[in-house]
């Protein structure tokens, strides 16, 4: 049945649920930009690792499976697990203080990075960092949902996940910058401080809507885990938005840690080039690493930027109007393209094309961000919604951010032999890149009930 058909559907409509009390709108604002910057912190943390992975490899000695392991198996495993019993948590718990001392401890683990002396050593570090980061997503998304309508919520999202290109440009320019002068390992060191002093500021100064919202309506049961598996297992939209995002996940990720490594490879030359110009223009002199991390900082934030924005803003208008479905046929669009702007990004050999082609698909990639996390959020009860993040969010990091970089450096390393390196790493980006098919697919399965399953 098509969305002009006549036919009424009774849908149980929830209990108006009751606004935050006490929070004006400079507290609101407030409240989502600090979100919004730990957020982004979470990801200069958390990616910076990509720019400094061919450096790394060369001072430990790796191959480009255990690149792949840093940059996604180390980090997933105990980010993807321990999301969940802390989302658990986060529903009974102040979630203000779950986000502060998470961000507290990421950075700690971040700027222990810089110290390991091998291979084993920055795999347990990368460990720790997947740890803290752990609490930060399910509980920021919850308290977001709680200071905004649902008519506002994409595009609140979506700001929150600006954080994602804004943190992978600060990452990478920083990094890469840092690198040049002071090695990879100091660029581990003093990207960890700012995230302790954000978390100390957002501890004793966000609002948590939830103290305010209980005095006014009274207490509120939370689910049990098995009734919240049972809500969410009853969810034929959020089951194939699950299997969207691990299709997203899983190229996004792989793509994010290796395109350092396939410029460096494959354009050395032209990035020395390019460099030299940048100095005979500004006398700036920077290296090839610094070089390259400033500008795909620049690409991955700014496109991904106006992705991220693009995708909110389109879809709040379009459930506005009363086209729920939008949560998914926009980014299925997206999705579907992706594979061609990295085709002609990877395969072209002139330097400045390759870089300024990048743009597309980093904005393409960041349009369902907005979308995909507020059908989430709208499907489930508001004591539900961070236990619905962490499970979303478990498989879309055990299996797209720990297994998809882990098989790009595995199918380099095995193309390596009779290729290159270069080569190896170039086909390895294209073959894992036919994922997002498979994303666009699934996006435009959960069209199908979207409508029927959104709840809040």
């Amino acid at each position: 049945m098509t969305d002009d058909a006549t036919t009424t559907v009774s849908v149980p409509q929830p209990k108006p649920q009751p606004k935050p009390m006490g929070l004006t709108i400079h507290h609101r604002r407030y409240a989502l930009t600090m979100l919004f910057l730990i957020y982004m912190l979470n990801f200069v943390d958390r990616q910076i690792v990509n720019i400094l992975a061919e450096p790394i490899k060369r001072e430990l000695g790796l191959m480009d499976w255990q690149l792949g392991s840093l940059t996604g198996l180390s980090f997933a495993i105990f980010y993807a697990t321990l999301a969940l019993p802390i989302a658990r948590w986060a529903e009974r718990a102040n979630r203000v203080r779950i986000v502060a001392l998470s961000a507290i401890t990421w950075s700690l683990f971040t700027a222990v990075c810089g110290v390991a002396q091998n291979f084993t050593q920055l795999f347990l570090a990368r460990v720790g960092v997947g740890v803290g980061e752990a609490g930060c997503t399910p509980a920021s998304q919850s308290l977001i949902s709680d200071y905004t309508t649902r008519e506002k919520r994409a595009s609140a999202l979506a700001f929150f996940s600006m954080g994602i290109p804004a943190g992978s440009l600060v990452g990478m320019v920083v990094g890469g910058l840092i690198a040049d002068s002071l090695g990879w390992r100091a660029s581990f060191a003093l990207v960890g401080v700012p995230g302790i002093a954000l978390g100390l500021l957002a501890y004793f100064t966000l609002p948590e809507p939830r103290n305010s919202s209980v005095a006014a309506s009274g207490a509120q049961s939370t689910p049990s885990l098995r009734e919240a598996l049972g809500e969410l297992g009853g969810k034929r939209t959020y089951i194939w938005l699950t299997v969207a995002m691990v299709a997203m996940s899983f190229g996004i990720y792989s793509n994010l840690a290796f395109q350092s490594s396939h410029f460096l490879r494959n354009h050395a030359e032209g990035l020395g080039i390019l460099a030299a110009r940048l100095h005979d223009l500004t006398g700036i002199q920077l290296g090839p690493t610094g070089f390259l991390g400033t500008v795909l900082g620049l690409i991955v934030g700014i496109c991904g930027a106006a992705g991220t924005w693009l995708g909110g803003r389109a879809t709040d208008r379009a459930v506005a109007r009363g086209s729920l479905n939008a949560y998914a046929t926009i980014p299925a669009a997206a999705a579907l393209c992706m594979p061609f702007a990295l085709f002609a990004a990877y395969l072209t050999s002139n330097t400045v094309a390759a870089l300024c082609l990048m743009g597309l698909p980093m904005m393409l990639q960041s349009i369902y961000y907005g979308p995909i996390f507020a059908a989430v959020q709208s499907l489930v009860r508001p004591r539900t919604r961070a236990t619905a993040t962490a499970i979303f969010l478990f498989f879309a990091n055990l299996i797209g951010l720990g297994l998809g970089p882990l098989s790009v450096g595995l199918i380099s390393d095995l193309l390596a032999r009779s290729m290159g390196s270069g080569d190896g790493i170039r086909w390895a980006l294209i073959s894992t890149s036919l994922v997002y098919v498979l994303a666009a697919m699934a996006f435009m399965a959960a069209r199908k009930s979207i409508r029927q399953d959104i709840v809040s």
